[in-house]
């Protein structure tokens, strides 16, 4: 299948059922919980990082195999396990329920699949190959952990606070569109932990400083134009006259 439709969840306090205790199951598990999802976990056998989030209470483990009516409420349900049928029960149910749910093992019984990550703070940059290739997009996964490193985290923060204070105080959307694309081209402050309100203001301004001097290169750059136009129309107009 090429036609997934990419898109990004919002499952913060939202009940997220898998099924399965594997190391598949572990990954996905840590995912969610990384995304703030309340975890069910049925299975009767896990590894042991699982039963130290059980243990820990990050996650609610019903240590057996799956029941009808296990995944009632839970927003996404993940069907790990090691058996084809008991995926494809669940791949049903979830179906019936109206619940979207990946399966492991048949990806074509599931709703959606899910890409390989990486995450540097509220950046995350996903790859997929929409099934035909994991490993592939395993190898891409990696050249762009190793191309964004951890040091983004702080960079990105920052353009979210700037960006934030932008939409606040400046009512024009073409100035704030403006303001927002300059920034990413500048250079940002030195201490980018730094949230002292008064100081952002200051870097809106500079900002405002720059799109103002382009707009006013633009604007030059346009009645140049004009004018060079005007120049030859007067010219072509002498030639056919004489």
């Amino acid at each position: 299948m090429e036609s997934y439709y990419p898109v990004m969840l919002n499952v913060q306090g939202r009940r997220c059922l898998v099924a399965g205790g594997g190391p598949v199951a572990q990954r996905k598990v840590q995912g969610l919980l990384e995304c703030g999802a309340e975890v069910v976990l049925v299975s009767p056998a896990v590894t042991p990082s699982l039963a130290e989030l059980a243990r820990q209470g990050m996650i609610l483990l019903l240590a057996r195999e799956y029941e009808s009516g296990d995944l009632t409420g839970s927003m996404l349900v993940f069907a790990l396990t090691n058996q084809r049928q008991v995926n494809a029960k669940i791949a049903e149910e979830a179906a019936r329920a109206g619940i979207p749910v990946n399966v492991a093992d048949e990806a074509e019984e599931g709703d959606f699949i899910l890409p390989a990550v990486v995450r540097r703070g509220p950046l995350v940059l996903t790859v997929s190959t929409s099934g035909a290739s994991p490993a592939y997009a395993g190898r891409i996964k990696d050249e762009l952990a190793e191309r964004y490193d951890e040091d983004l985290i702080s960079y990105v923060r920052w353009l979210g606070r700037l960006r934030g204070h932008i939409m606040r105080q400046v009512s024009d959307s073409g100035l704030r569109r403006k303001l927002l694309r300059e920034a990413i081209h500048c250079t940002p402050p030195e201490d980018m932990e730094d949230e002292n309100e008064s100081r952002l203001i200051l870097y809106i301004e500079q900002l405002k400083q720059k799109v103002k001097r382009k707009g006013h290169l633009v604007h030059e750059q346009q009645n140049d134009y004009s004018g060079n136009k005007t120049e030859r129309a007067c010219v072509d107009a002498d030639r056919t006259s004489n």
